[in-house]
């Protein structure tokens, strides 16, 4: 650290690195905002070294320390054929089976992913995932995301009384996931992705046993880029800067090829209903739609 109370450190997000020019106290946050980035293990933040990346301004707050870190991993990630998707992953333990579910704020992917929980499954990103476009014939793989395992306290309280949710407090509840069900991944570690769903629960009270459709390629790339684009589409509180004007026009175009790879690649589906029984859609989905884990990684 400089005399100025500066510092230069490296963000590793699934082996890629940032280097950060920022003030001391993106030290002292680190533990509050790293699971909130996709891809970075729990630990010390470490010296870097070499061409800074990005620098913060002074006095840049918790939340858009984490916002403006995630705006460059998101171009980070995609110099390397991956998307920082807004979706939660899950694996089962049993076969090793990957669920991407997608779904917009407060269409209740916490929920169906708690689902999933109750039925053997282990959570690998609580709200953004790193998915890997695939080469020509092959499947997206997801490469980690955020620890971060957050659900809005009315629904999960309604779903999930055994989690014992206190009716007070905010909105929003990390469940902190127990170690036992958090699958961390680590550089090379990718797991391929056995199916990819839009969920919605409750958005029709007619389906109860949970409704399955298979999107077109049109629509199931358009849901691709809206939540790849999903760390870009934050306001910052105490700046002016517009992240979505990180992305250049060359970024952008290099985003819809991966987009439109990962959408031709592998059926979208849109599944709704109660938590439990899109879960159950879910895990049939798994295994029709793609070979398990171990069978599909060399």
């Amino acid at each position: 650290m400089n005399a100025v109370g500066r510092g230069v450190w490296e963000v590793v997000s699934a082996g890629r690195s940032l280097v950060v020019d920022a003030d001391a106290t993106l030290q002292t946050r680190w533990e509050t905002i790293a699971p909130h980035l996709p891809g970075v293990l729990p630990g010390r933040l470490r010296a870097g070294t070499g061409p800074q990346t990005v620098r913060l301004p002074a006095g840049t707050s918790g939340g858009d320390t984490r916002r403006l870190l995630n705006a460059h991993l998101h171009l980070l990630h995609l110099s390397h054929a991956t998307l920082c998707v807004h979706a939660v992953a899950v694996q089962r333990a049993a076969d090793g089976h990957v669920a991407l579910l997608l779904g917009g704020h407060g269409a209740g992917k916490t929920l169906v992913a708690l689902a999933l929980v109750r039925r053997g499954w282990r959570v690998l990103a609580g709200d953004v995932a790193l998915v890997e476009c695939p080469p020509a014939g092959g499947r997206p793989r997801v490469l980690g995301g955020t620890a971060a395992f957050l659900a809005r306290r009315g629904p999960a309280r309604r779903w999930f009384p055994g989690l014992g949710l206190a009716p007070g407090g905010g909105d929003r509840v990390d469940l902190n996931v127990p170690a036992g069900l958090w699958e961390p991944l680590r550089p090379g570690q990718g797991r391929l992705v056995s199916v990819a769903a839009v969920v919605d629960v409750d958005g029709d009270p007619a389906a109860g046993a949970g409704a399955v459709e298979v999107l077109d390629e049109h629509t199931a790339a358009t849901v691709w880029w809206r939540a790849s684009g999903h760390l870009l589409e934050r306001l910052l509180d105490g700046s002016a800067v517009v992240l979505r004007q990180l992305e250049d026009p060359a970024a952008a175009a290099l985003r819809l090829e991966r987009v439109r790879e990962v959408a031709g690649a592998m059926r979208l589906h849109a599944v709704w209903g109660a938590p439990e029984a899109i879960a159950g859609r879910i895990e049939n989905l798994a295994r029709t739609n793609g070979p398990a884990q171990s069978t599909e990684v060399s």
